[in-house]
């Protein structure tokens, strides 16, 4: 028998173990474990590296002690808040926040998100607005800047924020930046050593020896977080490079959607950098430096919950955020991803809310960056035009923006797509805002986008070609694996 031969037989042997690796240890969900399956019977040999790069669970034993000391510290936090909730004694700062108790009690109990009163909510939805704003704030730190983003590019927006960064460093501010390893893979340390020279530090999330070809596809940290003197911070959908202000020729316009908040609901953001960071660098940690934390007056009165979730917890915070709200909407709801690509529980939340009169109507670009992605929102889409619900594909440039808004009452944006990955596979975070007015500009934003979208009916949806409704069954098959 030939080398090759063998060699096939051993990969078909291979295969089928994995087969029943899935089938029978893994764990995985009902809908996941026949994707995969899907996989390994019609790619045979392909499906077992695939497996390789995209299949496997995290061990949870290398996040337990991180996630233990993460609910030792943030107990006392949020004892009194998740003591008075339940015994409806806490004093919400507005009607809105008294309405959606439910909402802010699971956020309490099951992510330890304390819902802070006293904030100031600006928000950009122009990357050039943005990294404006944000170098701005970084010149003016005076103690710490803690700074992590999925992707960091040396190009001219991230050399940009990089020399503010070095320049602060020089004048003794810790500067602290955390880039994921796969997201930001052609970022090396040497890159940095202007600002390790210079007194900063930076650390790569889940590093590989492999850098353009990193085998660990999954769990990957997806946040966009900055913090600075603990007071300000930066959440939403920008990460750092050219694209991310319209400079890219392949995604043209970019339109997405960020946050800068002052107050005190920048605490918890600080608190998941820090477990972030620890969690990057290998490190035990024991408590938050008071430094981090100080004390500060704000008039400003805007709720904040500041919500995460990732493959270190079995309970999808963020996703089941999202599904309560759609759940308690009245009048409407209004979604905003580039991926919507959703399990069955949050497919079905929005098929319900449709089919009882509230305007659902869910946006998405008309050109991805991924064809299989394309196929997935055409299919689920789909499936929301059958129950009522509004589809438009917003063609001006490429939408990255994410953003949930109902009612004119409550609106969460952040990192967090519309997909398993952001549900479940990788570490992401969202701010909840409890405010009308911040509700009304999320509404008119997505009003604003229509007039650059085109609206999907039904009857455009049954015209389209023999060869899309393929692409959708085959990407609707390995959605819950994309």
């Amino acid at each position: 028998m030939s080398i090759a031969s063998i060699l096939t037989i051993t990969l078909y042997a291979l295969n089928i173990i994995f087969a029943l690796l899935v089938m029978f240890i893994s764990r995985k969900s009902p809908s996941s474990t026949w994707a995969w399956l899907f996989v390994f019977f019609f790619l045979p040999i392909v499906g077992f590296f695939l497996y390789l790069l995209f299949g496997r669970n995290l061990q949870k034993k290398h996040f337990v002690r991180w996630q233990a000391i993460h609910q030792r510290e943030s107990l006392e936090v949020y004892k009194e808040q998740q003591q008075n909730i339940h015994d409806r004694t806490y004093d919400f700062p507005n009607e809105i926040t008294k309405k959606y108790a439910p909402l802010i009690q699971m956020n309490v109990d099951y992510n330890h998100a304390m819902l802070s009163s006293h904030n100031e909510v600006k928000m950009f939805a122009d990357g050039n607005e943005k990294f404006t704003a944000l170098i701005e704030d970084i010149m003016q730190a005076k103690e710490s800047i803690h700074i992590q983003y999925y992707i960091f590019k040396l190009d001219d927006v991230g050399n940009r924020v990089f020399n503010a960064l070095v320049q602060k460093a020089k004048e003794g501010v810790e500067v602290k930046l955390i880039y994921d390893d796969l997201g930001s893979r052609k970022l090396r340390p040497h890159h940095l050593r202007l600002l390790t020279e210079a007194g900063g530090q930076a650390v790569a999330f889940f590093s590989s020896l492999f850098k353009i070809l990193n085998p660990r596809v999954n769990f990957r940290n997806h946040r966009k977080l900055v913090i600075i003197d603990g007071k300000v911070g930066y959440i939403g959908g920008f990460n750092v490079g050219n694209e991310y202000i319209g400079l890219d020729k392949k995604f043209g316009f970019w339109r997405d959607t960020h946050l800068r908040i002052e107050g005190h609901s920048v605490y918890s953001m600080q608190a998941h950098f820090l477990f972030d960071w620890h969690q990057a660098r290998n490190e035990e940690f024991q408590s938050g430096d008071e430094k981090y934390f100080p004390s500060f007056e704000l008039m400003n009165m805007t709720p904040v919950q500041i919500v995460s979730s990732g493959p270190d917890s079995d309970f999808e915070s963020i996703k089941n955020s999202y599904i309560r709200m759609i759940l308690s909407a009245k009048r409407y709801v209004y979604i905003q991803s580039p991926y919507f690509v959703p399990d069955e529980a949050f497919l079905h939340a929005v098929q319900i809310a449709a089919s009882s009169g509230v305007d659902v109507r869910v946006m998405t670009p008309e050109n991805t960056d991924h064809p299989f992605i394309y196929g997935a929102n055409s299919a689920y889409n789909g499936d929301l035009l059958e129950q009522g619900g509004r589809v438009f594909r917003y063609t001006k440039g490429f939408l990255h923006a994410k953003m949930l808004v109902i009612d004119d009452e409550v609106a969460t944006i952040g990192t967090a797509n519309i997909d398993v990955r952001s549900f479940s596979l990788n570490f992401e975070i969202n701010a909840l805002i409890y405010d009308a007015d911040f509700a009304i500009q999320c509404r008119q934003l997505f009003e604003q986008d229509q007039q650059d979208s085109f609206e999907m009916t039904k009857e455009l949806f049954e015209q389209r070609s023999s060869w899309t409704k393929v692409r959708e069954a085959v990407s609707r098959l390995i959605s819950p694996i994309l």
